[in-house]
């Protein structure tokens, strides 16, 4: 039985679409941003913590904070990147978001260590959804062909919010107390539920999947996507053989496995050096005898780098494809890495971690865009969750790698060159990688 294609009149250029699918990328990069909010917001807050006598929080305490986030997020990511090929995008986002939203507003009233931790666990599992969800729906209205700058563009969100948290933690926790960071850290997400609500759309691409031809056509129309272009031979032909499985029983069969378990990898190591390094920089540094101010001036530097990357990442990967740029990426990240451990004029190492922060956090995005580029639409938020999910027990692993370097007296050199052989096992992983759909 074929699969059946909506024509090419059903698509419909011009300003409006463009301008139209412009406002989903938006909603969607928001979205992203709240997860840059994440990777900040506890390590902000937890100095305030430590000093705040109605708390006495311990570091093991601070520690179990984290974790309890990232767990959930891992779990998040796999869950619900599962769910959305099941149950749709749209409403699978608008619900993450907002419960994370609403559990991060009750973390600013939290009053013990323990119900914080669970707060953030739940929270974690919300937004652990996000990511994948939107790289997937982002990848869907961009079309295949251009999965590397969609992913970027939207990442860029994620560094951006981590520097928002930065400077806000600045402005406001002196003033309101460490509470308030979470409080306003809601705000964004509460108003972003409803405004999805209104103008997000279902994704063409799962509706078609799932057999909606006319609402599939509707939408496509509306936002001047080329639906013919997404379902060519390749995908349908996948999507008819796969049909009856699920999709992460389809992850394992022949055509994906040798993929699935290569990604798996590369997206463990990218997301141990992201939040490696984000943790730690600004301590290793100092032990390299650079004073607090540059230290924490090379981790802004290393995120503006990230920003720049994101960009740079997605034109060229459009070109070259997400495979051949991250094989790149990761080897670039490695190479500056261990270039970070010599001793340099102090503008001299502000250039090397500013393109650190190029390569490092856009390899880990690079296994994203692969990941939407080689994945038909019935699996792809399935594929991505498990490369967030498995991804996060990396993003688990770095702050400890970096912390036993640290507690041994080996945070400099070693820490870099630590987070360099990482960088080298992402690319070895990453290359035993084989694209499914051919450009």
């Amino acid at each position: 039985m074929s699969t059946p294609t909506p024509t090419a009149s059903a698509a419909r250029a011009g300003g409006t679409a463009s301008r139209s699918t412009l406002t989903v990328t938006i909603l969607l990069w928001i979205a992203v941003l709240l997860d840059g909010f994440d990777m900040v917001v506890i390590g902000a807050v937890l100095p305030s913590m430590i000093e705040d006598p109605a708390w006495q929080v311990t570091a093991a305490e601070g520690t179990q904070i984290v974790t309890a986030g990232l767990v959930g997020m891992t779990i998040g990511a796999l869950a619900i990147g599962t769910l959305t090929d099941k149950l749709g995008r749209r409403w699978v986002m608008i619900v993450a978001v907002l419960a994370f939203s609403l559990l991060t507003l009750a973390m600013g009233f939290a009053g013990s260590v323990w119900l914080l931790m669970l707060l953030r666990f739940f929270a974690g599992v919300g937004l652990g959804g996000c990511l994948p969800t939107a790289i997937s729906t982002v990848t869907e209205f961009r079309g295949r062909a251009k999965a590397g700058s969609s992913t970027t563009t939207v990442m860029t969100g994620y560094h951006v919010g981590a520097v928002l948290t930065a400077l806000l933690a600045i402005i406001m926790i002196e003033p309101f107390g460490w509470h308030s960071l979470f409080i306003v850290g809601a705000v964004p997400g509460l108003i972003l539920a409803p405004v999805m609500y209104f103008l997000l759309p279902e994704s063409p691409q799962y509706l078609l999947a799932k057999g909606h031809v006319a609402e599939a056509e509707e939408i496509a129309g509306r936002y001047g996507m080329e639906l013919s272009d997404e379902l060519d031979r390749d995908t349908a032909e996948a999507a008819q053989s796969e049909k009856q499985r699920s999709s992460l029983a389809s992850l394992l069969t022949p055509t994906y496995r040798r993929n699935s378990l290569a990604v798996w990898g590369a997206s463990f190591m990218g997301l141990l050096l992201v939040y490696g390094l984000n943790t730690w920089l600004p301590q290793i540094m100092r032990a390299a005898d650079y004073d607090l101010g540059n230290s924490l001036g090379f981790l802004l530097v290393l995120n503006v780098g990230a920003v720049v990357g994101l960009i740079i990442a997605g034109k060229v990967s459009d070109t070259h494809s997400p495979r051949r740029t991250g094989l790149v990426w990761f080897v670039a990240s490695a190479v500056f890495l261990a270039l970070m451990a010599i001793k340099l004029p102090l503008l001299g190492l502000y250039v090397v971690v500013f393109i650190t922060g190029v390569f490092v956090f856009s390899s880990q995005n690079l296994v994203y865009a692969f990941v939407g580029e080689n994945h038909p639409s019935n699996m792809r938020a399935t594929a991505m969750g498990f490369s967030a999910g498995i991804g996060r027990l990396g993003a688990i692993s770095g702050p400890m790698l970096g912390g036993l370097l640290i507690s041994l007296g080996m945070a400099h050199p070693w820490g870099f060159f630590a987070y360099a052989a990482v960088g080298l096992l992402g690319a070895l992983l990453f290359a035993l990688t084989r694209p499914v759909y051919h450009r």
